[in-house]
């Protein structure tokens, strides 16, 4: 008989979003916009070489970024979006079933995927009563075994932020060999002033590796390509681990047209800010619990209400995406499409 792991048997699965024709899908919290002209000239450029393989190195791109983010090349890693690059740095910090992840739970939704197949400890940490990391009690849960704990800033699917002051705290309290690794993929949507930005604290912070990615903001989310920023060693690591070949030429090639076109998407940002604090104003005038977010999406934390209020919303045409029995997020579009979900979110209260 085949050996396979029998872990793999438990192993959470990642539920994507569902797409249901005709329907507005407010689940995966995907960009409405489709990537920009220049953009797509270079993915059509990328395609007509697709019978040869990608640069392995993707030295094209990582000169891009060390270029635009002001650090040197070999401070980066770029992988196939920011989950490869999880599991990569779970692949690079642990090496035996005793090895602890630490993490924020809820938070990501990956993270105990990647840590299990790694073959590390999970090691989970509750949000606070208003959906935040509780940095203090993360702190506490290192231990000897700890390898690693990921911060999620924007929290995905909370939407909330951890503070320069908090990761701060953290990363004062927390040993030298533990890699700390800040998810920001959310970045861009972030207003908040009192947030931490990690690139600011690398250099001071050896044992910080900051992740970002080309799939919300950037509009790439179809062509998964994101990139870590920290020590040399660290992204060295990263590099070794990572699946040859795993970031396509057009993926490349699109995340290098992307930044020569970041003043125009980041602009774009702007409407999303604008229509997420109108769709938190209007969900919490009809009743409901949805915490500050400084994301492109929003959460109502509905509890054994949750499965329920997913059904209700698909009944109205609106694909959400329920974290039962915890609470829904909801991807901020159009104000179109906020309207429909706006008027579905409505008549459940009713």
């Amino acid at each position: 008989m085949t050996q396979i792991r029998p872990d793999l048997d438990s192993l959470p699965a990642y539920v994507p979003g569902k797409t249901i024709p005709g329907a507005i899908k407010l689940a995966s919290n995907e960009v409405a916009l489709p990537p920009t002209p220049r953009m797509l000239a270079a993915i059509a450029e990328a395609a007509t070489s697709g019978n040869r393989y990608p640069d392995l190195a993707v030295a094209g791109l990582t000169a891009r970024l060390a270029e635009a983010r002001g650090v040197a090349p070999e401070r980066i890693a770029v992988g196939c979006g920011s989950v490869s690059l999880c599991q990569q740095l779970v692949q690079a910090t642990c090496r035996e079933p005793e090895d602890e992840v630490v993490f924020a739970w809820r938070s990501f939704e990956a993270y105990p995927i990647v840590t299990q197949i790694g073959g590390a400890t999970i090691r989970t940490v509750p949000i606070d009563a208003e959906f935040r990391h509780d940095v203090d009690a993360m702190v506490a849960a290192v231990g000897p075994r700890t390898r690693l704990v990921f911060v999620c800033s924007p929290n995905n699917p909370t939407g909330t932020v951890v503070t320069r002051a908090e990761l701060e705290r953290l990363l004062a309290a927390v040993p030298r060999n533990v890699l700390v690794a800040l998810d920001e993929a959310y970045h861009e949507y972030v207003t908040d002033p009192d947030a931490v930005d990690g690139m600011d604290l690398i250099d001071v912070h050896p044992n910080l590796v900051v992740l970002r990615t080309f799939s919300k903001a950037y509009r790439l989310a179809a062509l998964r390509v994101g990139y870590a920023i920290g020590s040399p060693e660290v992204a060295t690591a990263l590099r070794k681990v990572c699946s040859p070949f795993s970031v396509s030429s057009m993926a490349q090639a699109a995340a290098v047209a992307a930044l020569d076109d970041e003043e125009v998407l980041l602009a774009s940002c702007a409407d999303v800010i604008e229509e997420r604090v109108r769709v938190r104003d209007a969900l919490l005038a009809a009743g409901f619990t949805v915490p500050q977010t400084q994301s492109n999406f929003v959460w109502l934390a509905l509890g054994e209400r949750t499965a329920p209020f997913a059904a209700h919303c698909l009944d109205h045409k609106v694909v959400v995406r329920p974290f039962h029995p915890d609470g829904v997020r909801v991807t901020v579009s159009t104000p179109e499409e906020n309207d429909a979900f706006l008027a579905a979110a409505r008549a459940f209260q009713e």
